[in-house]
C-alpha cells in the first residue's frame, strides 16, 4: 500500500473519560459544595482515542490507534468505545489506562477527578518498534501527546522524525510533553499553550511564527477557540482564518482535538497546510455545535434504566429563572415513534440552546388520540429508554394530555423548540412559554426523514421484506 492510499494514524495518549451526571437541590452542611445525587456514569473517548474518532469521521480511510493502555476494565470500556471501524494497536506502558472523571450537578461540572496512568518502562523497546510498524504505510500522522510516556521515547521520537521526512505530520502539543520533532507538517497548540490571548488577533499570527522557529516545524496554527486559528510558516508566510460563530455551545471539550484531526485528514488528501487549517476550524466549529465531546458519550451498561412516569416538574425545571445561576433550561417534546435521524439531529441542536434539555414525551394514549389506534409501533418506556441513552437528552418526561401545555406550565422552559414544519404562532404552546418569559423556537428539519414516510415504506413490503408489488 502506497502512503498516499494508507491510513491516518494516530500515536499518542488515549484517555477514558467519564461524566458522572446528576442533579443538585443542597449544599453539604459542612461545606458549600452541592451534594449530587441519582449520579449516572457516561463514558466515551478522550485524548487521541477522541483525535482517531474525529479522523474516522472526516475520511474513508483506515484510521489506526497506537496508544499506551493499562490492563484495567478502563481500558476495555475504551476498546469498546471506539468500535471495530478503529485498528487499536494498544502497547502495555501503563499499569492503569488514563481516566478523566468529571463530576457534574444539572449539567454544571463541580470537580474533575483524574487517575493517573502509572507509567511503565518495562516493554518500551517493543513499543517503539509497533509504531515504527504502523508509520510505514501511513498517509498522514496525527501525534495527540498529553504528556504521557509515548511520545516522550526517543525511539518513538526518531520514527516519528522519518516519518515526517515522507508524510505530513500533525503534532497537537501538551504542556508536559515535549515539543514536535523536526520537519513536522502542521503543529497545533492552542492559545494557552502558546502563551496568548485567544482574542487577541495580532499577536497570534506573530506567535505562531515565533513557535514555528523554535521547533523546527514547517508550520503552526495556535487555535484561538471561536475566533478561529493563526497560522505561520515561521518565515513569510502568516494567515488569519475566522472562527465560525455556534450559537450557544455547551461544551468545547474535545474541539481542539476535532481540529487536528481534520489538519491531519486533509494533509494526506494533499491539501496544503493553510486549506488543512481552515478545514480544522470548520470541523472544530461543526463539532462544538453538535455538543462537543459529551455527544458522543455513552451511558456505562450498569447505569439503571430512567424511571417513567406520568409529568411532574423536575428539580432544575421548576426552580424559577432567577435560581438557576444563569443556566438555561431547553424543551422539546413529541412522540419520537421509531427515532430516527431527524429526530436525533434535532434533540442535538436543541440541546445546544441551553444547558439542559428536557424531553416532554407523548404517552401511548396521548399518541393513539393523535395518530391513530395503530400507533405507537413503540411503547412509552421503550420510547423513553432509547431518548434517554442519547448524550444529548438530560431528562425524559411523559404526558398523558393531547399537548404539553399544561407541563410546560410548570417546567417553565427558557426555550421551547419544535421542528421547523409549524407555525409558531399558532402553536398552542407559544403563549404558555411566553407568559413565562420564555422564547419558542423552531429549527429546520433534515429533508427525507419522518416517522410516516418510514412507516410508509415498512408497511408496503411483504413479510419477506421484499418490495410490495
Amino acid at each position: 500500500m502506497s502512503a498516499a492510499q494508507g491510513p491516518v494514524v494516530v500515536v499518542g495518549d488515549a484517555l477514558l473519560d467519564v461524566d458522572l451526571r446528576g442533579t443538585s437541590h443542597r449544599n453539604c452542611p459542612d461545606a458549600q459544595a452541592p451534594v449530587v445525587e441519582e449520579a449516572v456514569s457516561w463514558h466515551r473517548p478522550g485524548g487521541a482515542a477522541l483525535a482517531a474518532l474525529c479522523a474516522h469521521g472526516a475520511t474513508d480511510r483506515e484510521v489506526l490507534l497506537v496508544t499506551g493502555l493499562g490492563s484495567d476494565d478502563a481500558a476495555t470500556t475504551l476498546a469498546e468505545a471506539l468500535g471495530p471501524d478503529i485498528t487499536l494497536v494498544g502497547l502495555p506502558l501503563m499499569r492503569r489506562t488514563p481516566t478523566k472523571t468529571r463530576i457534574q450537578a444539572d449539567g454544571r461540572t463541580i470537580a474533575r477527578l483524574d487517575t493517573p496512568c502509572g507509567c511503565t518502562e518495562e516493554h518500551t523497546a517493543a513499543a517503539a518498534s509497533a509504531v515504527a510498524d504502523a508509520l510505514r504505510s501511513a498517509s498522514a500522522v496525527l501525534v495527540s501527546d498529553y504528556g504521557h510516556i509515548l511520545t516522550r521515547q526517543r525511539p518513538v521520537r526518531t520514527a516519528l522524525r522519518e516519518a515526517a521526512a515522507r508524510v505530513p505530520v500533525v503534532w497537537d502539543p501538551h504542556p508536559r510533553g515535549l515539543g514536535p520533532v523536526p520537519g513536522t507538517r502542521l503543529t497545533t497548540p492552542n492559545a494557552a499553550e502558546a502563551g496568548i490571548e485567544a482574542r487577541d488577533a495580532t499577536a497570534a499570527p506573530r506567535r505562531a511564527a515565533e513557535l514555528a522557529r523554535a521547533w523546527g516545524a514547517d508550520s503552526v496554527a495556535v487555535t484561538l477557540g471561536e475566533h478561529g486559528a493563526a497560522w505561520s510558516d515561521g518565515r513569510h508566510g502568516t494567515v488569519l482564518v475566522s472562527g465560525e460563530p455556534v450559537d450557544r455551545p455547551t461544551d468545547v471539550c474535545g474541539a481542539g482535538d476535532a481540529f487536528a484531526a481534520a489538519c491531519a485528514v486533509a494533509l494526506s488528501e494533499g491539501a496544503d497546510p493553510v486549506t488543512a487549517v481552515r478545514a480544522g476550524v470548520r470541523a472544530a466549529s461543526a463539532f462544538v455545535a453538535q455538543g462537543g465531546a459529551a455527544a458522543r458519550s455513552a451511558r456505562s451498561p450498569e447505569a439503571p434504566d430512567p424511571p417513567v412516569t406520568s409529568f411532574t416538574p423536575t428539580a432544575f425545571g421548576a426552580v424559577p429563572r432567577a435560581g438557576r445561576g444563569g443556566r438555561r433550561v431547553v424543551a422539546t417534546g413529541g412522540c419520537f415513534d421509531v427515532l430516527h435521524a431527524g429526530h436525533v439531529d434535532l434533540l442535538r441542536r436543541a440541546r445546544a440552546l441551553g444547558d439542559r434539555l428536557v424531553v416532554l414525551l407523548n404517552s401511548d394514549s396521548s399518541v393513539r388520540a393523535l395518530k391513530g389506534p395503530d400507533r405507537p409501533i413503540v411503547g412509552e418506556r421503550d420510547r423513553a429508554r432509547v431518548l434517554s441513552e442519547l448524550a444529548c437528552v438530560d431528562e425524559v418526561e411523559v404526558f398523558t394530555e393531547p399537548t404539553p401545555v399544561a407541563a410546560l406550565g410548570a417546567l417553565r422552559p427558557d426555550v421551547w423548540v419544535k421542528g421547523g414544519d409549524y407555525d409558531v404562532e399558532r402553536l398552542p404552546e407559544t403563549p404558555v412559554v411566553r407568559a413565562h418569559g420564555g422564547r419558542v423556537v423552531t429549527l429546520p428539519l433534515v429533508p427525507g426523514r419522518s416517522t410516516t414516510a418510514l412507516l410508509t415504506r415498512v408497511r408496503a413490503r411483504d413479510p419477506d421484506g421484499l418490495a410490495a408489488s
